[in-house]
């Protein structure tokens, strides 16, 4: 067992159990403390467990990680993924971008893009985009998140079900086994699900981590997307649900 697949296995076992120690992982795998302890180091780095005292344990199910850890996050991996989603968007489209680090990096890729009309509750993703004179770039109203600088509410919802656009992009904190795209705000999902509905296709950009988190709020279902873009093949469940609904992979 190479290390990636090693740490693979623990993320799925510290799932199963909720909490792994650092002498269970040892025994488990064969290999030294001082081995045990960088792989939990690197998989908490990258979001996909909790470091805690003496083993590891599930991210919150309830509570996202904060922003500015979020920006840092497999960052090479979501700069790939944005590059890749961004050569599949044409000139001259009309887009949703919503709320996320990965949407972020996305809207920087399409800086290199003509005439794109872009609507989007994301005021980083607004910021990012502004200076480019051919775009247009329209924001959602509704409350501001302080966090994040994203755009939730009522008067968001209303203002999306104005349009319908040729791509919608979105993100997304969790995909569980079943499909399912899990979120933290619930508020956060309704505006994602008016994007979905006011989208000719749908976009997913998700990194690896995605597939190992379990947030508390159902969005939707993996099957209402069109394409995913992704660093990592998914696991197996996800796999068979993809290619049984004809969705694109596209992984970078």
């Amino acid at each position: 067992m190479n290390q990636q697949q090693r740490q693979d296995a623990i993320v799925e076992l510290v799932r199963h159990q909720g909490y792994a120690s650092i002498e269970q992982l040892t025994e488990h795998f064969t290999v030294t403390p001082q081995t045990i302890r960088r792989d939990l180091n690197a998989l908490s780095a990258e979001g996909l467990i909790r470091r805690v005292h003496g083993g590891a344990g599930l991210e919150s199910s309830t509570v996202n990680t904060a922003y500015s850890t979020r920006k840092t996050l497999n960052l090479e991996a979501k700069q790939s993924i944005a590059a890749l989603l961004a050569r599949h968007i044409p000139n001259h489209a009309s887009l949703f971008i919503n709320i996320g680090t990965s949407n972020e990096i996305i809207a920087e890729a399409l800086l290199d893009h003509q005439g794109l009309e872009i609507i989007t509750n994301n005021l980083n993703v607004a910021a990012i985009l502004q200076h480019k004179d051919d775009f247009n770039v329209i924001i959602a109203g509704g409350e501001v998140r302080s966090r994040d600088g994203g755009i939730i509410g009522e008067a968001t919802i209303d203002f999306i079900n104005q349009f319908k656009v040729d791509y919608g992009i979105i993100g997304i904190s969790g995909i569980d086994e079943d499909g399912s795209l899990l979120e933290f705000d619930y508020q956060e999902v309704r505006v994602a699900q008016a994007i979905i509905r006011n989208s000719r296709q749908v976009l997913l950009a998700a990194d690896h981590s995605k597939f190992h988190r379990n947030p508390v709020v159902r969005q939707g279902n993996i099957t209402q997307i069109d394409a995913l873009f992704t660093d990592r093949a998914p696991p197996d469940n996800v796999a068979r649900l993809i290619e049984l609904h004809g969705i694109e992979l596209h992984i970078a």
